[in-house]
């Protein structure tokens, strides 16, 4: 929209409702009475107001409103092009018609410039008169549409001068500016009021300093901005003219509302976040921590994960703004809410216990403790509830969000994992300390026998005389036993993560490991192996040696074993030109006790992947480029 508009008042000049008004400007008294004898004639409802002269034109716009202006060019004051120019200044869309025989070619030229709505020639008059009846019905017909279609419009929407008086309000806009205006909120007269002076509010806030803004720059705006006295946002467009600007403008607080609930729930899932992820707070902390998330999420004044001990609700962690419960504290199950959520095994959720669930309404929680709305999700650790995550308070609510329904499971979700996580890490601690209890009975109380009999072995071998086969067949048979308890030890200890990694030469740990293998047929290649590993260098050599062991000792011919570093430092292999692995054992050859040699004890590998483990890296097995097999270890840090 390039300029203002004026408004399309529909009470004509003499206060008759719905008829089309026409103001005709002329001086010719032949002229004047044929034009009104052929509307005020016609099946059309038209109410005709005559002046002479130009001034008495614009008089009379300024007293009332039209529908349509007709003006003669020639005029006793001024002519008609002069007439319309002033009539424009004020609306750029009133229908103006020249109806007159004195103009040319320039004439229309300049009408059609000043914004003329037609051009109708006087003569013949007889025939003509009608013809202009025809073309202000159509002209006033579009002007009414289109006024229309501003009041129709979803945005509120006002137009003010270069002297910032109102020339146009929507009924939308009518509405908000009645509601901000300092009277009565009365928009009948707005038309031609100062907005400074109807709306005083305006002052000094992002609107008026945009307004003026595109006034003087002449360069529309477009902003967000929050009108304190109607507590409302709005999204704002300015079109400014050289005779005003036109604001566009929508109530955007619900959208405005809704973001920031957005920008809330990022926050809340970004404060559960750090909490869970903090290494320096343990389980109960924790829990404290989203619980008061919780609280404060909810607006609860109670908040709590208690667990089912028989038919007894006991309350582990709490924040009880009342100071009515406290972590310990007992109370029989059949008493509470949360009996309800722990045998349907949902969430439950009653903004107003009295009307959601009125027969919980009768249970000591809500007559004896206060409850009147609750929300809370069973925690389930290994398939059975253990207790429940809730919030409660003593006021009803009208109603939980979902989203708030979603934040309580999320976090209720949280404590079953983590519940059965810390479940599960006792369990392997206790079953890793039975392990090492074995293992080290093991040792003791298998060496002890075992180092005796590798003495007298000794004295034996030194005093017998007979078939020398016996005892290298019982020295090997000995040392079958002494390399079990090496590696049932070593996969007792193997399970523990790595906390103390140092880095060192990988060279380094490649030839230690390389020394203690037995076999002067195989060879030793290396590739970009000068790099410095990080982990526990003495179980590092160990998983060397035995994916040493595990190539020689597989191989019937003389075997070449190739250690090298993986691109990106992201770790190392062990191939060899053995006879490989079958593809339908590799899943297998992890396993303790799987072993394909009549001399293995099948736990070498099982140990390399012990290792692996603890310190945080995979392990995959595969053909190598020479038919035999390749270890790729990634995750241990090689640079």
């Amino acid at each position: 929209m390039d300029t203002p508009v004026a408004t399309p008042n529909r009470h004509g000049a003499d206060g008759t409702t719905g008829r089309v008004r026409v103001l005709y400007v002329d001086a010719d008294c032949d002229d004047i009475t044929a034009v009104k004898e052929t509307l005020t004639g016609s099946a059309d409802e038209f109410t005709v107001t005559v002046c002479e002269t130009a001034d008495d034109a614009l008089n009379a716009l300024e007293d009332a409103s039209y529908d349509c202006v007709v003006s003669e060019y020639r005029l006793p004051d001024r002519d008609g092009i002069e007439l319309l120019s002033v009539v424009r200044d004020q609306s750029f869309d009133l229908p103006f018609l020249l109806f007159t025989d004195d103009g040319d070619e320039s004439v229309a030229s300049d009408a059609i410039s000043a914004g003329v709505t037609d051009y109708v020639t006087k003569t013949p008059l007889s025939e003509q008169t009608e013809l202009l009846r025809q073309r202000i019905t159509s002209a006033v017909a579009r002007y009414q549409e289109e006024s229309d279609i501003l009041d129709r419009m979803t945005d509120a929407f006002f137009a003010v001068d270069e002297n910032w008086e109102f020339t146009y309000a929507n009924e939308r806009g009518r509405r908000v500016i009645g509601r901000a205006m300092a009277v009565d909120g009365d928009t009948t007269d707005l038309l031609g009021q100062n907005i400074w002076e109807a709306v005083p509010s305006i002052e000094g806030t992002e609107f008026s300093k945009q307004y003026r803004q595109a006034m003087t720059q002449q360069e529309p705006a477009s902003f967000e901005a929050y009108f304190e006295p109607l507590q409302t946002w709005f999204e704002v467009s300015v079109y400014p003219s050289p005779t005003g600007i036109s604001v566009y403008f929508r109530d955007i607080t619900e959208r405005h509302k809704h973001e920031e609930e957005i920008r809330g729930r990022e926050r809340t899932l970004r404060e559960i976040y750090r909490v869970i992820s903090r290494k320096d707070l343990n389980f109960e902390d924790k829990v404290e921590r989203l619980l008061e998330i919780g609280q404060h999420a909810l607006g609860t004044e109670t908040a709590a994960l208690s667990r089912i001990d028989g038919d007894m609700y006991v309350f582990e962690i709490v924040r009880d703004r009342r100071g009515a419960i406290e972590a310990g504290d007992a109370v029989p199950l059949d008493t509470t809410n949360c009996e309800r959520a722990v045998v349907e095994e949902q969430t439950l959720v009653l903004a107003d216990i009295a009307e959601d669930r009125p027969e919980l309404a009768e249970r000591a929680g809500y007559t004896e403790m206060g409850v009147s709305c609750y929300l809370g999700t069973p925690v389930v650790v290994d398939g059975s509830v253990y207790g429940t995550f809730c919030f409660y308070g003593t006021e009803p609510r009208d109603s939980f969000s979902e989203w708030e329904v979603t934040l309580v499971e999320l976090m209720g979700n949280w404590v079953s994992y983590e519940q059965e996580r810390e479940r599960r890490e006792q369990e392997l601690t206790r079953e890793r300390n039975r392990l090492e209890k074995f293992a080290s009975v093991v040792s003791h109380d298998l060496r002890n026998p075992l180092n005796v009999a590798f003495g007298r072995l000794t004295l034996v071998d030194e005093a017998y005389d007979g078939d020398p086969e016996h005892v290298e067949a019982l020295q090997r048979s000995l040392e079958r036993m002494d390399e079990l308890i090496d590696d049932v030890l070593a996969l007792a200890r193997g399970g523990h993560k790595v906390i103390d990694a140092t880095e060192t030469s990988l060279d380094d740990i490649i030839t230690a490991a390389w020394d203690t293998v037995e076999s002067s047929d195989a060879t030793l290649e290396r590739v970009d192996t000068d790099a410095q590993i990080t982990g526990d260098q003495t179980r590092l050599q160990q998983l060397f040696e035995n994916l040493f062991r595990n190539s020689v000792e597989h191989s019937d011919d003389p075997v070449t074993v190739r250690v090298g570093t993986l691109s990106g430092g992201r770790g190392f292999y062990v191939a060899d030109d053995g006879p490989g692995i079958p593809e339908d054992e590799r899943d297998q050859v992890f396993e303790r006790g799987y072993t394909t040699s009549d001399d293995g004890t099948g736990f070498g590998l099982a140990i390399v992947s012990e290792i692996v483990d603890a310190h945080g890296g995979r392990m995959t097995v595969t053909e190598s480029a020479d038919g035999g097999v390749r270890f790729d270890v990634t995750g241990i840090q090689v640079e």
